[in-house]
This record gives structure tokens, sequence and C-alpha cells, in this order.
């Protein structure tokens, strides 16, 4: 089972200062070491690396959004309308191991807690059980695989795309919440591995 995501590092880090080399509002500037770009809509940010611990990783862009990752699935988001507080697996991720998802059809079930950046105990969501469904197939030389989810009033599908040779995810379409919608994510820099 996957461990569960606290909100209280993100908290932390949302605050925190982190210099971004160019302004990020107008394209990807040159980054040294690791770097995703983040959209939410028409809002483009760079986020570096700030932590990393094997595959789990916290990234921060300079306006104060942090997303936590778990290999390429955001676990956990602040500076956004509604935050992913923590997420949680029943049983192991499928998208751990994306080639296997290619052709074959994958379930999963995970719980995930939400709240406003005002942290108003009425706003907050606990234990949102969605059930997924996952299915990887290779287009052309691109992996794609794609995640339907439903339960608890939502309903969304994410995407992955990824190296059909090595499964690596290098951009996805991620639900962060009604609000926030879908978090578009491409990898500048890679992570060391």
């Amino acid at each position: 089972m996957r461990r569960w995501r606290p909100l209280a590092a993100l908290l932390l880090l949302a605050g925190c200062a982190a210099p971004v080399p160019a302004d990020d509002r107008f394209g990807p500037p040159e980054v040294d070491g690791p770097a995703l770009s983040l959209a939410v809509g028409s809002r483009p940010a760079v986020a570096l690396l700030l932590q990393q611990n094997g595959e789990s990783r916290l990234w921060r862009t300079r306006d104060g959004v942090v997303v936590a990752t778990d290999g390429a699935r955001v676990v956990a988001t602040a500076g956004l309308a509604v935050w992913v507080a923590a997420t949680r697996f029943d049983g192991p991720d499928p998208l751990d191991e994306p080639l296997a998802l290619v052709g074959r059809l994958a379930s999963s079930r995970r719980l995930v807690d939400l709240m406003t950046p005002d942290r108003d105990p009425a706003s907050m969501r606990f234990g949102v059980s969605l059930e997924c469904t996952l299915r990887g197939r290779i287009d052309g030389d691109v992996l794609l695989v794609e995640e339907g989810c439903n339960g608890s009033g939502f309903n969304f599908t994410n995407r992955f795309w990824g190296d059909p040779q090595t499964g690596g995810i290098y951009r996805s379409e991620q639900w962060v919440g009604r609000e926030a919608g879908l978090l578009g994510i491409t990898v500048l820099r890679p992570p060391p591995a």
C-alpha cells in the first residue's frame, strides 16, 4: 500500500522562497536542475525540485504553487483553488508500471482528501473515494496511458504520455480538484533516478 502523503510539508513549502532563474510568465526559463512546467488553464509556471526521496518529490513554483509527486502521479498540491491534501491507494498504483498497461485494463481505488486554501473545515472533504480504470497503448512513438476515474460526484480522465521503450512519463494531465480541473505537467529537466 502507498504511504500517506501529509499536507504539512506542502503547507510549509508553500510559504518558502525558492528562486527561479527567469520570469516564468513568458515560457520556460533555462534551468540548471530538475524542473517541471505546470499549467492550470492558461496559468503556466515552472516548478523546481525542492526535495526528493526516491520517487517521492516536492516541486515549487515562484508564485507558491507546490506539487508533491510519487513517480509521475500528483499526490498532493498547495497554492491552487483547491488543495489535494493527501492521496492514499488501496494496493499498488498501476501507473508505477506504465508499460504493463499496454493492451490491457487495470483498476485501482484511492482516497483523496481535499481542502480550500483558507482551510475552512466546512470546505474540507476527507476520504473522497475514486474508482479508476487505466489502459495503455502505443501510438507511433508515444506511450499513452488514460485513466478514467469516478466516485463521490467526480468524473474525470487523466492522461500520461511517455516513452514506449522505457515507460518514462514526460507529460501528463491530472485532476487536482473540481475547481482547479486538470493540471498539465511537462518534464523540462528530469530529476535524478
